[in-house]
C-alpha cells in the first residue's frame, strides 16, 4: 500500500469520496429564497447547539447566506434522490419558481423552506462563517431541530452516487 503524500486534486477527490455522507438540502429564506443540496453537514456542539455546512465561495448560496442572516436544513430520506438531484442543477429557477414544483414549508421560526418528507429540519441563525479554502464553513445556531420520520432510511452519498440503507 503506498500512501499519496499530496494527490492531485482529481485524486483527492476520490479519496474523499469513499466517505459516506447523509444528503442535505440547505436553504435560505427572504425575497430571494434558495435551495442548494448540500453533503458536508455535521453536528459542531450541543451546548451551545451549533451545526456547520460548507459553501463553495462562488455558489449563489454563498451570498445569499450573508443576507438572509438564518437558514435551514432538510435531512433528505431515502426516497428523496430527485429532489437532491434537483437541487443540485444549477439551472433551476431563481427565487420562489424553484420551490414551486416541491413540497415544502415555512420554517415556523424563521421562515426559511424546509422540504416535506424529509427526516429532520433544522432552522438555523447564521453565527459564524470561516475561510474554508475555496469553500466557506458556515456555523449556524440552532433555533430549532424537528425530527419529522421515524423509521425511515437516510439518503446517503458515496463514490460519487447516491445510495440507500434500507
Amino acid at each position: 500500500m503506498t500512501a499519496d503524500v499530496l494527490p492531485d486534486p482529481k485524486r483527492l477527490r476520490s479519496l474523499l469520496a469513499t466517505f459516506a455522507t447523509g444528503v442535505t438540502v440547505l436553504t435560505v429564506g427572504g425575497a430571494t429564497p434558495r435551495g442548494m443540496t448540500a453533503n458536508s453537514f455535521t453536528s459542531v456542539s450541543i451546548e451551545p447547539p451549533l451545526v456547520l455546512v460548507c459553501v463553495d465561495r462562488t455558489a449563489i448560496m454563498h451570498a445569499s447566506l450573508h443576507r438572509a442572516g438564518a437558514f435551514g436544513v432538510s435531512v433528505l430520506a431515502s426516497d428523496q434522490e430527485e429532489l437532491a438531484r434537483y437541487f443540485a442543477d444549477h439551472d433551476r429557477p431563481p427565487g420562489f419558481a424553484q420551490f414551486e414544483p416541491v413540497g415544502w414549508l415555512p420554517g415556523e421560526n424563521t421562515g426559511v423552506p424546509l422540504i416535506r418528507g424529509a427526516l429532520a429540519w433544522f432552522e438555523c441563525g447564521l453565527w459564524r462563517m470561516y475561510d474554508g479554502g475555496d469553500h466557506s464553513i458556515v456555523v449556524g445556531n440552532l433555533i430549532s431541530a424537528t425530527r419529522l420520520v421515524d423509521g425511515a432510511g437516510p439518503l446517503l452519498f458515496h463514490q460519487g452516487g447516491f445510495h440507500r440503507l434500507d
